[in-house]
């Protein structure tokens, strides 16, 4: 038989042998009492058909869009998710190759001399040898317990959980930079109304100012406009600020550059009333949506990687066996190398079985088994966390828009009020102040209309977090 076929040969029937049943629980996914619905909204917003990939695209902002194509491509979070995802790929790769014959080819030439005094030497012998080789030597440990099986299967289930942990990145990517432009666009509008107001009361100053020169008003209706003209300065220069820090926080999720965070400049699209007027609420909503929760998937994968390192633990009582062989030529001349005469194999095989190791190995056991418990109890929270989420969104969802159907109300009926205390101020049936009581409600009034309609956008967003909206499950996950 030639050295190259005995190599293969032994190969092919150590891997026949390897064919045995792992040790070891085999994965079951636990039992959780759900719902069979996630709930139901009631709602006088639109209802629509959810696309829970590109929900986003509900809002009609091409702005937005971009944004969010932005973050995707340049934010450092999901990078750091990707370069997680290819180190676990290269760690299942190199997991998985060990249960495989490892084959090594090998081309040593040595030169040596031995004592003449030392009584090694037959009678004329050259002390001066040299020796020349050339072969295959293959290794190969069958699997009979199944140790490098559950191995493999508990490093394919830590890179299918670092997948689902780039979607949960995605998923959290999309709703902050969504949320953070819906504030955005809130802040504009409260800018706007800070600066409105403002001026408003500027002009209020001046003709009090001008009342009071005349000995129309006395010093109490000037201090009052004075006052009133401060307090909506410190509310415009607030408003400033908030609009500067989200822009900055913006450039963050972006991805920008650290000159480009420190002087943002982000782009507008529609405004909260426009945005506001797109929102649509998904009509659809089955408990099985949390399937494709990618913080779920992290959770089960987890598990399931713990409950196969129970069965690499206990292995480990039993034997293992390695089979091993070389094949090759050699010869102390380097031309008869492959002459048929220098051919020289060996076959190999070692049985180790485990005696005393003082409770190390029961220890690993115990230490397997208590992971998994931990694991266990994370993947039971993640499903709890996950329907907490969604009643909370809901809920708030439901309150935010009633909450915006009364501040609606109440900014009509301010407006109304002003107009008349403006008109009693004219006709001198009322002081000035009845004026500025009216404007301070209505500008308070309209501020908290501004932030409502950007928390109930912001809740719709929390919805579509919830059910793991915005990220496609990659085929590796798509059937778990």
């Amino acid at each position: 038989m030639s050295g190259t076929k005995l190599v293969l040969t032994t190969l092919v029937a150590s891997l026949v042998l390897a064919g045995c049943a792992s040790v070891g629980p085999n994965y079951q996914r636990p039992a959780l009492d759900t719902p069979a619905s996630l709930g139901n909204i009631a709602t006088q917003n639109k209802l629509a058909a959810a696309d829970y990939i590109s929900w986003w695209k509900s809002f009609q902002d091409p702005t937005l869009n971009s944004l969010l194509d932005e973050a995707a491509a340049n934010n450092q979070d999901l990078v750091l998710a990707a370069g997680r995802i290819e180190e676990a790929r290269a760690v299942a790769v190199g997991t998985n190759s060990n249960r495989y014959p490892s084959v090594d080819a090998n081309l040593s030439a040595s030169r040596s001399r031995t004592s003449e005094n030392a009584g090694k030497l037959g009678a004329g012998a050259n002390p001066v040898s040299k020796d020349f080789q050339i072969g295959l030597t293959a290794s190969y440990e069958v699997d009979f317990w199944g140790k490098l099986a559950r191995a493999d299967e508990a490093a394919r289930a830590r890179l299918l959980a670092q997948e689902a942990n780039r979607g949960l990145v995605q998923s959290s990517l999309y709703a902050n930079v969504a949320q953070t432009y819906f504030s955005l666009r809130a802040g504009d509008a409260q800018l706007a109304l800070a600066d409105s107001t403002l001026k408003t009361r500027q002009e209020n100053l001046r003709l009090q100012q001008k009342r009071y020169t005349a000995g129309a008003v006395g010093e109490l209706d000037l201090h009052v406009a004075e006052s009133e003209t401060a307090a909506a300065e410190i509310s415009y220069a607030q408003a400033k600020q908030a609009v500067s820090n989200t822009e900055s926080a913006l450039a963050v999720l972006l991805g920008r550059s650290a000159t480009a965070i420190t002087q943002p400049v982000i782009a507008r699209g529609n405004s909260i009333d426009g945005l506001y007027q797109q929102l649509t609420v998904p009509s659809d909503l089955p408990s099985d949506l949390l399937n494709r929760r990618p913080d779920i998937l992290v959770a089960e994968q987890n598990l399931v990687a713990a409950n196969a390192d129970i069965g690499q633990a206990k292995s480990q009582y039993f034997p293992s066996v390695k089979l091993t062989t070389t094949a090759g030529y050699e010869s102390r001349v380097f031309q008869d190398l492959l002459n048929p005469a220098s051919l020289l194999w060996n076959l190999g095989a070692s049985l180790a079985q485990p005696v005393f190791r003082a409770g190390a190995i029961g220890a690993v056991v115990a230490g397997a088994e208590a992971r998994k418990t931990q694991a266990l109890a994370q993947y039971v929270q993640a499903v709890q966390g996950a329907f907490h989420d969604v009643h909370d969104a809901l809920n708030n969802t439901a309150a935010n828009e009633q909450v915006n159907a009364a501040s609606e109300r109440r900014v009509v009926a301010l407006k109304d009020s002003l107009r008349l205390a403006d008109l009693r101020y004219k006709n001198g049936y009322s002081s000035f102040l009845e004026v500025l009581n009216a404007q301070r409600d209505l500008f308070q009034a309209q501020s908290s209309l501004i932030d409502t309609k950007r928390a109930h956008l912001s809740s719709i967003v929390s919805i579509y977090k919830a059910v793991g909206g915005g990220w496609t499950k990659p085929e590796s996950l798509a059937s778990k």
